[in-house]
């Protein structure tokens, strides 16, 4: 779907209209179920635009300089593969290019970075600092020589985010609500931080287009994902069912019955503050759907209630007592 909407005439795609995400750049997504293969359909993805461009410099649809975000380190590291001249590299592993095309492609320049790269310090951050280095921000000139490297002076980058549901542009009208609950945090602050250092390399550079993959790719909404919440620039979508009929990933084992009671000292804490307990709290004046199960920590609280009612029972009647009702 990505090479055709690449390649095909305006007037094939006259029908078609595909939301952005509110950025100045192009962003497209490929939803794809873990274990499907992500990373060799990255590798041919920019096995495609770097050909492409190396036959025809002046083709303004492909570029020959890929920047690849890591959502981190470990998968940083397992990225690596994407370098046309790294050893063991999957283009011929998998024979993605012909032999004799590796040169051509060896033309093109691959750059995988971890999300943290994309950082930078605010004129407010460094007012605090308390260090001797009193140095202002850096301009939109500086900072893709930082994050970029030798490739600070392409033009017309190619972005490709992995794992790209950590990378989300909040609403600034939610963002006080984002901040305020602690499992969104976080999450908040690592997409601003994503998506920001990309808006400011289009600035500097100019980004050609963004393609997302991700399994999930929808922005958290404070409860329930619900479909509303998904991309709205998703162009293709491989899911579960279609990675387990092609035989790419195995079948889950879904579970009948879950005999085993949770232990009683780990819940202890949680079960005292259940109402203010992050899994609950934010869904006590929710107004909850007929087939919605309850939150994982009353269900435990019930079977804990349930398993001390039924020892307790056992142990009056091992003793000769009959059982109290109140």
């Amino acid at each position: 779907m990505l090479i055709w909407l690449a390649e095909a005439t305006l007037a094939e795609r006259a029908a078609l209209e595909i939301p952005g995400d509110g950025g100045d750049f192009v962003r497209q997504c490929c939803k794809m179920a873990t274990g499907s293969g992500k990373t060799i359909v990255m590798a041919m993805v920019i096995a495609w635009q770097v050909l492409n461009k190396v036959a025809n410099l002046q083709d303004a649809r492909f570029s020959k300089n890929v920047l690849v975000i890591a959502p981190e380190l470990t998968v940083k590291k397992r990225l690596e593969v994407l370098h046309p001249a790294a050893e063991g590299n999957y283009y011929e592993a998998f024979d993605i290019v012909p032999s004799a095309l590796l040169d051509k492609l060896r033309q093109g320049r691959v750059l995988v970075r971890n999300w943290h790269a994309l950082a930078w310090e605010s004129e407010e951050k460094i007012k605090k600092r308390r260090s001797v280095d009193k140095r202002g921000p850096r301009s939109d000139e500086a900072y893709p020589r930082e994050v970029l490297g030798e490739m600070a002076n392409a033009r017309n980058i190619l972005v490709i985010n992995d794992e790209a549901h950590h990378a989300w542009r909040v609403n600034p009208e939610a963002r006080d609500k984002y901040l305020r609950q602690r499992d969104l945090k976080d999450s908040a602050e690592e997409a601003t931080v994503w998506i920001s250092g990309l808006d400011r390399l289009h600035r500097a550079c100019g980004i050609l287009k963004c393609y997302d993959f991700s399994a999930t790719p929808f922005a958290p909404s404070g409860g329930k994902s619900r479909a509303e919440t998904l991309f709205g620039w998703i162009v293709s979508d491989f899911g579960l069912n279609d990675a387990i009929e092609s035989g790419l990933v195995k079948t889950p084992r879904v579970v009948i019955c879950d005999d085993i009671v949770p232990d009683a000292k780990t819940y202890r804490s949680r079960l005292y503050h259940i109402y203010n307990d992050p899994d609950v709290k934010d869904d006590l004046n929710r107004r909850a759907e007929p087939h919605e199960p309850l939150p994982d920590l009353v269900l435990n609280a019930y079977y804990l209630l349930g398993f001390d009612w039924r020892e307790t029972l056992k142990a009056w009647q091992a003793a000769g007592l009959p059982p109290r009702r109140s």
